[in-house]
């Protein structure tokens, strides 16, 4: 047994599998820059089968499917004509611009499938409570595309929130960012993406401490939000930065239920390296989670614990799991729980009920930054 399992404070859990043979029909839609990811990953996942794909782009999907070297996949011009041909599906993964999320979504559980919707959930909260709305009616797993949730380290900061080593928890600091990070493509103009880095990659972190807390309900917003560097030919391609319309920073102060304070902020582009180490601070003791650019799984180095004991201030490091290196790490490991989840009749692997929330700190900075000043966050009903 080597040195790196015994250093660890427990292994990792063994996966379980709910395969019993059946291969599982999915269909994609959208075949831009994450279904790669998507078809790569299925590709290595002996039970699952993409038979049907739509993109709104003539051509793109046929030069998509040719890339990968996937055969007789029977394509559409839009999710509804798919929709309404396909009868013997399993599954869809929603993989198109934001704004468009909505709809896949809640025509694909209408139509009594799965699906595996990719982040952010929506553009904003009156979309995501649609989505829960016809994910209530059909019955169906909607899971949301959180593949950090896969990571051990990821997980070991659940578990030590958890453990109540922390005790009551009062005061989180999180985001992260990039200090030059500006995509292009549909990601960058409202009519496409709707919202820009605080979606993309501010979700990442937002679920990062919101899920080892329980998802408390938000109460409040004081939202901030900038895109000095995404519109200025200097810092983006000048055709890009002409067209350029969402955020690429955005920053916020939210009061959640149980009398806790998140701090956030996110970035695209700032004149830093970070914008600070993830830190949850409670009455026991305090967990620094070292800053990375994008949360999509893993942190910025071991997670360390900061705590009184005998009357001395001791502080200490929690050894880090290794980087999952199997084909696909953590994408592989989202798709695969999701289709686990299909077969056993089990429930979502990233609950959208959770992610509802997510939505609501996002939506609610949004509108907050639009107005200038604090806002009550209002769930709607599902």
């Amino acid at each position: 047994m080597s040195d790196d399992v015994l250093n660890q404070f427990t292994p990792p859990n063994e996966e379980t599998s709910h395969d019993d043979g059946r291969i599982l029909n999915f269909a994609i839609i959208g075949t831009g820059w994450i279904a790669e990811s998507y078809i790569q990953c299925i590709k290595a996942l002996p039970n699952i089968k993409v038979v049907a794909a739509a993109d709104l782009i003539p051509g793109k999907a046929e030069k998509f499917f040719k890339k990968f070297g996937v055969d007789g996949v029977r394509l559409y011009p839009d999710h509804k004509a798919l929709l309404e041909a396909e009868n013997e599906l399993d599954a869809v993964c929603v993989c198109t611009y934001n704004v468009q999320h909505a709809s896949c979504a809640i025509d694909s559980l209408n139509k009594g499938l799965n699906v595996l919707l990719e982040k952010p959930m929506t553009v904003t909260i009156e979309e995501a409570a649609e989505v829960l709305r016809a994910e209530k009616k059909s019955g169906k797993i909607l899971s949301i595309g959180f593949q950090p949730r896969m990571d051990e380290n990821m997980k070991m900061i659940k578990k030590i929130v958890d453990s109540g080593e922390l005790g009551k928890i009062y005061y989180i600091q999180t985001g992260g960012g990039r200090r030059r990070g500006i995509p292009n493509s549909t990601f960058i103009e409202k009519k496409t993406a709707g919202i820009g880095a605080i979606g993309d990659i501010g979700c990442y972190a937002l679920d990062v401490v919101l899920n080892a807390i329980g998802y408390p309900k938000p109460l409040t917003a004081t939202g901030y939000t900038s895109n000095f560097f995404g519109t200025s030919p200097i810092y983006n391609n000048p055709a890009d930065a002409a067209r350029f319309d969402v955020d690429d920073f955005a920053a916020g102060f939210v009061r959640l239920e149980g009398g806790i304070i998140l701090d956030f902020r996110i970035s695209w582009a700032m004149n830093m390296d970070t914008s600070g180490d993830t830190l949850i601070l409670g009455t026991e003791g305090g967990l620094r989670i070292p800053s990375t650019e994008c949360w999509n799984g893993n942190a910025g180095g071991p997670l360390k614990i900061y705590r009184e004991t005998a009357g001395a201030q001791v502080e200490y490091e929690i050894p880090m799991f290794p980087l999952d290196d199997s084909f696909g790490g953590l994408f592989t490991k989202k798709i695969k729980s999701f289709a686990d989840a299909i077969k056993s009749n089990g429930e979502a692997p990233v609950p959208a009920s959770q992610i509802f929330l997510n939505q609501a700190i996002i939506d609610g900075i949004v509108k907050s930054a639009a107005v200038g000043h604090e806002i009550e966050i209002i769930l709607p009903e599902i």
